[in-house]
């Protein structure tokens, strides 16, 4: 296109005024908020020593786990849509036949890389039968690259660390 086209809409830029130019709004409002945040009480929690609590652990957003159905099987069916959802690409996952007749596929493996991920639940909403879940665990630590890699056994036994205080999300629906 030329500069002299028809089609071409120019935009101007608006024209501020004194308040505009000046950073002296903006300055009292960054006044303000710390004048509010002087004066309120503060909170200081000795952690590792003392866990502090989520506000809602339902809502948190700390370690995978994966689910186990009613009949002592992991829930996954393998559909790589929480892979394909993950925006830091954390998760892998390899698929086998499944050995029961109600699904076609299982994981044979399913690791998530805790390093990568950046816990936006993403997996967790994409997954359609609710196999994968963020817990309320924070304190998240390894020695290694290695031990942060969770592999299915693992993520499994998160959840059977996890099942009586933070149900599976069909069970919380339930009630």
């Amino acid at each position: 296109m030329k500069p002299d086209d028809q089609k071409i809409t120019w935009v101007r830029e608006p024209r501020l005024g004194p308040t505009g130019r000046s950073f002296l709004p903006l300055f009292v409002q960054g006044l303000m908020t710390t004048l509010r945040h002087l004066f309120r009480r503060k909170q200081t929690v000795q952690s590792p020593e003392t866990r502090h609590a989520s506000p809602d652990p339902l809502l948190y957003r700390g370690v995978h786990r994966l689910n186990w159905d009613d009949q002592g099987r992991v829930k996954c069916v393998a559909c790589f849509l929480c892979a394909t959802a993950c925006p830091s690409h954390c998760i892998d996952i390899i698929a086998a036949e499944s050995p029961w007749p109600d699904r076609e596929k299982y994981p044979e493996s399913f690791t998530i890389d805790e390093l990568r991920c950046i816990f936006c639940g993403m997996c967790e909403e994409a997954c359609p039968v609710d196999a994968i879940e963020l817990t309320s665990f924070y304190d998240l630590s390894g020695k290694s690259r290695e031990e942060m890699i969770f592999d299915k056994e693992k993520l499994l036994s998160v959840y059977d660390q996890t099942k009586n205080t933070e149900p599976m999300r069909t069970r919380r629906i339930e009630r």
